[in-house]
């Protein structure tokens, strides 16, 4: 018998607050409205004017356009005050309670991406920063997702958005919205040891691999050990910190003048110029390497040479032939 009334009380209990506090609220206005029309028909001749007297009065800005006149529409008016400002302001409150609440999700990182294409960079660290500052200084459209546990707020509100989990974790990878990213850089914690930050590297890109297993993914990899299993892990591109540093540490020690220019060049390149353009994006004769090194001079860049799947041939012979799906490394 109460079957019905209950299960649609059931679903209304279910809804948010804030559409219940709003159903309940519009409800009191339009019964009080029809109501007042009833008792005053001369002074509300029509519901319109009974429903606006209501929203009027339940919102206290009391234009005065309309008043009840009689005992009982006065003694309305009061309940209607009691009751419908009540509950309008709770709806009010609500929604306020509800933007801020939103807003601190998003600051706290527990929010979900909904966008698509975009850069998932894992790890909150001096290179993230310098990729996202990059970003922002040339001025790329590429959305940008930042994934760190450490954190417990939002870096750079303004420009990323911040999911705080380990990455290791599916549920934090399709919080950051793994599926439909175009690309995933994966950067050592340096707050652990070496061999446990390349585990923790290896580790998250296993979930990634196991979640998206044709996103490409940039590792970080800190010892030469670990190298080999990024690789099995599926790893795309893999960048040895710590055997750059080395590199350039070691011959600073015999060549101090050569490396002095060498860094000078890292720094000139780290405005963006050196490239990866697909040989489908150059128009006009390509010939052999020699010809399209002429060509791209004349254009004012400088061709240093051609990566080809997972190798880079850096000023290879002058006949050197070109692939359709070869990558040239340019300086412009």
């Amino acid at each position: 018998m109460f079957t019905l009334p209950n299960s649609i009380l059931s679903r209304f209990l279910r809804l948010p607050l804030s559409i219940r506090v709003l159903t309940i609220s519009l409800s009191i206005i339009i019964l009080f409205g029809f109501f007042i029309t009833f008792i005053e028909p001369e002074t509300f001749p029509t519901i319109f004017e009974g429903i606006w007297w209501a929203i009027i009065t339940t919102s206290t800005v009391g234009y005065g356009d309309y008043a009840p006149i009689t005992v009982l529409g006065r003694i309305t008016g009061m309940l209607l005050i009691l009751t419908g400002v009540g509950f309008l302001s709770t709806y009010l409150v609500t929604l306020a309670t509800a933007a801020v609440a939103k807003q601190n999700a998003y600051l706290e990182g527990k929010t979900t991406y909904k966008g698509q294409n975009h850069l998932i960079i894992i790890g909150w660290n001096e290179r993230s920063k310098l990729i996202i500052h990059s970003i922002i200084k040339d001025q790329e459209n590429i959305p940008i997702t930042l994934v760190d546990e450490s954190l417990t707020t939002n870096p750079v509100p303004e420009t990323i958005h911040f999911v705080r989990g380990n990455s290791n974790l599916d549920s934090v990878l399709l919080k950051a919205n793994i599926m439909t990213a175009s690309k995933v850089i994966i950067t050592a914690d340096q707050n652990k040891e070496e061999l446990q930050a390349d585990m923790h590297s290896i580790l998250s890109l296993l979930a990634i691999k196991g979640l998206n297993a044709k996103i490409p993914c940039i590792v970080e990899i800190l010892t030469a050990e670990q190298i080999q299993n990024a690789k099995r892990a599926g790893a795309d591109e893999i960048i040895e910190t710590n055997s750059l540093t080395s590199f350039v540490m070691h011959n600073s020690l015999t060549s101090q003048d050569t490396m002095i220019a060498f860094l000078e060049l890292l720094n000139q390149l780290k405005d963006k110029k050196l490239q990866f353009i697909p040989l489908t994006n150059i128009h006009g004769e390509l010939g052999d390497y020699l010809i399209l090194n002429n060509y791209l001079l004349a254009d004012g860049k400088l061709l240093l040479g051609v990566k080809r799947g997972g190798t880079s041939y850096l000023n290879p012979n002058p006949a050197f032939q070109f692939e359709e799906n070869d990558e040239l490394i340019i300086i412009t």
